[in-house]
């Protein structure tokens, strides 16, 4: 997959896990795709669920390295 655009939220906590992914989803187009890196623990469980709450679909979920995870969104149509 290539994505339209990446955002790092690794240095965060939540909530602003998803306050960042949500405010770079407002600016994306219906149908792009955003490649979001998190780390493990919380954010990767709070994240995918607050962007399908949203309207978004995850597309995949893939490790990087050591408690670092790629999320894979697609902006809701």
């Amino acid at each position: 997959m290539k994505a339209d655009a990446e955002l790092d939220i690794t240095r965060e906590s939540c909530p602003m896990t998803f306050v960042r992914t949500k405010v770079k989803l407002e600016t994306m187009a219906a149908g792009e795709l955003l490649c979001v890196k998190l780390c493990a623990g919380e954010p990767l469980e709070n994240v995918p669920r607050a962007v399908l709450d949203h309207g978004h679909s995850v597309l995949a979920t893939e490790p990087l390295a050591d408690q670092l995870y790629a999320l894979w969104i697609k902006v809701k149509s």
